[in-house]
């Protein structure tokens, strides 16, 4: 049975999942709308992906006896300057909910609920290759450059990171 104190940070994490998700929608529409495919699709995948990482902590909040609760989420930025934002701000968010399963992680230690603490450590190896992905995506950008064609390299390349959902996922 999950402590009060577990139950509300896992919930507050199931909240940042679904920012996360949902700032990869309104990322991927600026994408689509600008002419990014290659982008605009690995950013609809990667929203579903964070949407499956929200469901598995919902699923896992009710299966350990607590009650997984919906927050209230804040709107996602919409508009951005360019793609090289775009994945800027990708790269904050991950480092955001990286900070933001640590502290979970350390609660869970502090509280001794070693099942918990157990679970998270897919989340934990996860974040290491969700800031590994957006920072190569953003060292492709600053090599390949952010004009003409450089860019329209950028975008195919980073359409071909659309990968199949893990299992686990």
């Amino acid at each position: 049975m999950l402590t009060q104190k577990i139950q509300d940070a896992l919930n507050d994490q199931i909240a940042e999942e679904a920012f996360a998700s949902n700032a990869y929608l309104s990322m991927a529409s600026w994408c689509d709308k600008n002419g990014y495919q290659g982008s605009a699709a690995f950013l609809y995948g990667h929203a579903e992906a964070e949407r499956a990482h929200m469901l598995k902590l919902f699923h896992y909040v009710n299966d350990a006896g607590g009650h997984a609760a919906l927050r209230t989420v804040k709107e996602p930025p919409r508009d951005f300057r360019s793609l090289s934002e775009v994945f800027e701000k990708t790269l904050e968010n991950e480092l955001h909910v990286t900070a933001s399963i640590n502290a979970l992680v350390s609660v869970c230690l502090a509280e001794k609920d070693y099942s918990s603490f157990n679970f998270l450590q897919w989340y934990v190896a996860e974040q290491h290759e969700e800031e590994h992905l957006f920072r190569s995506i953003l060292d492709l950008l600053r090599i390949a450059g952010t004009e003409g064609r450089g860019l329209f390299f950028v975008d195919k390349e980073i359409g071909k990171k659309v990968a199949p959902q893990k299992a686990g996922a």
